[in-house]
């Protein structure tokens, strides 16, 4: 089943709404990254998240979402665009944690305390960048902390990854509620009572349920219109020439290095593990293409 999002806004403008299933994209950056499952939750919610905000992007804005713990996890990076397709990897895949005593995935122990950083690359001069420091390292809370206090944007988001006794994702998804300015005391005192009565994200998934049938639980009793679907999934924008571009730009001492140590180069994509190759004959060319560009 494709992954997908879905966008949507209350007819009196008073709130923005979002939702998607992530199952599929969740479980391609587990099985990139060999992900156990604290750390596929841990990253699934993340790259949910920026799905979601991605989802408020423009052409070719890009928004990255860092997660820096003081927990085994270490960092999560995440990259998403408006196109609805993200990337991310967790420094330690592969740490386990007991579940905690309700017997869900100890995400906020393996993150720890720390800050959550989001940048937006809107094409200008600089970069934007928020912070913020981590309310528990479950995600979704911080994300609303985030999105509260830096971005002055009173938002609910909902986040959930459910992993398999084989560690593979079950279902995976989120929800992104985002008030705007002049929202009533009804219609508020409506969402929080839709919202308070709503399942784990992740159950509603496993069982079926469609953004569509999330946005309209969350928006019971009130019109809205649903804007925009999107297909949604994980996409890395690395590649062999873009690698060769690295090695050119590192310049000649250090590739003359690898030549002369290992006669080849590995190199890894941290985003999503893809390995590349490089032999004699490669690194041969690349000295070459250095020796011209500094003709």
């Amino acid at each position: 089943m494709q992954d997908y999002l879905v966008r949507g806004v209350a007819s009196d403008g008073s709130f923005r709404i979002f939702a998607a299933r992530t199952t599929n994209t969740v479980e391609e950056a587990r099985i990139r990254h060999n992900c156990w499952p604290v750390a596929t939750a841990a990253l699934g919610r993340t790259m949910t998240a920026a799905l979601l905000m991605g989802a408020n992007l423009k052409g070719e804005d890009i928004l990255s979402i860092r997660v820096l713990g003081d927990g085994p996890l270490g960092a999560v990076l995440v990259t998403a665009n408006a196109k609805g397709q993200v990337r991310g990897y967790v420094q330690e895949p592969q740490i386990h944690l007991p579940s905690t005593p309700e017997g869900k995935l100890p995400v906020g122990a393996a993150v720890g305390k720390g800050h959550l950083h989001i940048t937006r690359d809107l094409g200008l001069k600089e970069p934007f960048t928020g912070s913020v420091e981590l309310v528990s390292g479950e995600i979704a809370e911080d994300i609303a902390h985030y999105l509260t206090t830096s971005e002055q944007t009173p938002s609910a988001v909902s986040l959930g990854v459910l992993v398999d006794t084989d560690n593979s994702v079950l279902a995976a998804g989120g929800l992104w509620l985002q008030l705007l300015p002049g929202t009533s005391d009804e219609v508020l005192d409506i969402l929080e009572r839709n919202l308070s009565q709503l399942p784990h994200l992740s159950s509603l998934i496993k069982d079926g349920k469609t953004p569509e049938d999330i946005i309209q639980r969350v928006t019971q009793d009130i019109e809205i219109k649903i804007l925009e679907s999107m297909p949604v999934g994980f996409s890395c924008q690395c590649s062999r020439e873009r690698l060769e571009n690295l090695l050119i730009g590192i310049g000649k001492e250090e590739v003359s290095a690898m030549l002369e140590e290992e006669g080849q180069a590995e190199i890894n994509c941290h985003f999503c593990a893809e390995q590349y190759h490089f032999n004699k004959e490669d690194l041969q060319e690349i000295l070459k293409r250095i020796d011209q560009k500094q003709a």
